[in-house]
């Protein structure tokens, strides 16, 4: 397990924030890789949300705490979706930048450093996301074609220019997030809203991995069908808001 060397104590915290639900079988590998995926030189705590499990997850991460120092852990007794575990990660979390992955071990930990990258190049954009792009997806034939046609009218209706704008690898500051209008389902609708503050999307090849344990908690109906009733509400939003030009007046 990787240490951090007593020269880069006042470094900034990278906050790795892992939703999860029911996800016992892919914690404790997933934790290893996102270790031992970070550089030397970078400060990082690992904050998972249990979103109300019923399986053997919470006492898995309890576990885990024992060994690894950067690990911390919430939970909700309900389970309250994963925008609201998202959420909850980010507001307790200690770093001013955040790294979201899904908990299912489908996005590669490795892709971390190369999204940090992306986002500190461009550190001078006040709100600004990081996204990854899965080229190659590894899922059935009916999850990605419904996830391609919720990504061609998402883009289409919103404007967002995200080709993948459900991946669950994402990079943003703590800033950003907070200042975003919150609502169930929110993290599909990330770049949308960053665009809505006047912020940049940038867009990260990534990689895509089976599945190994456990199966996805979100059918495809139930994001179809969600997700119409969001996007509209979005449009709402977008149709609301206006970004002011300020200027300070001086004598």
């Amino acid at each position: 397990m990787k240490t951090i060397r007593w020269e880069n104590l006042l470094a900034p915290i990278i906050s790795i924030v892992v939703p999860i639900k029911n996800e016992a079988e892919n914690i404790g590998s997933l934790i290893l890789e996102i270790c031992d995926s970070l550089p030397d030189d970078i400060r990082f705590e690992i904050v998972y949300v249990d979103d109300g499990s019923t399986d053997n997850s919470l006492l898995k991460l309890k576990e885990l705490m024992k060994v690894v120092p950067q690990l911390r852990t919430f939970c909700h007794e309900n389970s309250c979706g994963q925008s609201a575990a998202i959420s909850t990660g980010v507001r307790m979390e200690k770093g001013k930048i955040i790294v979201t992955l899904d908990g299912d071990g489908q996005n590669d930990p490795q892709d971390i450093p190369v999204l940090l990258k992306a986002f500190n190049e461009n550190g001078n954009i006040k709100y600004l996301l990081v996204s990854g792009h899965r080229l190659k997806r590894l899922d059935n034939c009916v999850k990605k074609m419904s996830s391609r046609v919720a990504n061609g009218v998402r883009s289409f209706i919103l404007g967002d220019r995200t080709p993948d704008s459900g991946c669950g690898i994402k990079v943003f500051s703590k800033t950003t997030f907070i200042s975003l209008p919150g609502f169930d389902h929110m993290h599909r609708f990330l770049p949308a809203l960053v665009i809505r503050a006047g912020g940049k999307v940038i867009s990260v090849p990534v990689n895509h991995r089976v599945r190994e344990h456990g199966k996805s908690k979100y059918g495809t109906w139930h994001r179809l069908w969600v997700g119409i009733t969001d996007l509209l509400g979005v449009l709402w939003l977008r149709s609301r808001g206006s970004i002011p030009v300020v200027s300070q007046i001086k004598d």
